[in-house]
């Protein structure tokens, strides 16, 4: 049975909290990738940008829907929710727009669970990761690249 370590990109490109928006957008255009993992000063995986993350900082702010009670402000929405969507909006660096709950997964993983994982949570990547080390990367096309041997 494969793994992942049998598959998995290990010269990564990677980014800091403190890498620029327009470094981000620099490294995805350069390298034609949808994912940079973020790492800190150890190498250890603090988190993941995506070109969606990125291509939010185009979009336009939806304001939450408030009721005024009395002397309440009530939100309809999660007040949460809209600050994370201005910090997203407004961020200058990776820190600002990053993702912190990344799915991840080991080198002993079977290659048959990443795909399950990529299909029923719908994403492209995986960072590999031994403990809290980045150690690799796993994409779909490395997938569909053990169909073809």
């Amino acid at each position: 049975m494969k793994t992942v370590r049998d598959i998995m990109t290990t010269n990564v490109v990677t980014a800091k909290r403190e890498t620029t928006i327009r470094e981000l957008a620099e490294l995805f255009s350069k390298y034609r990738i949808g994912s940079i993992p973020v790492v800190d000063e150890a190498g250890n995986l603090a988190g993941i940008v995506t070109e969606s993350d990125l291509i939010e900082q185009d979009k336009s702010l939806h304001i939450p829907t408030v009721i005024s009670l009395f002397d309440w402000v009530i939100y309809l929405e999660s007040a949460k929710k809209f600050e994370r969507e201005i910090q997203k909006v407004t961020g200058q660096t990776a820190g600002d727009i990053y993702t912190t709950e990344v799915e991840s997964v080991t080198p002993e993983t079977p290659v048959s669970t990443v795909a399950d994982i990529m299909a029923n949570k719908k994403l492209h990547t995986l960072p590999v990761v031994e403990g809290k080390k980045l150690v690799g990367i796993v994409s779909r096309i490395d997938l569909i690249r053990t169909m073809v041997g």
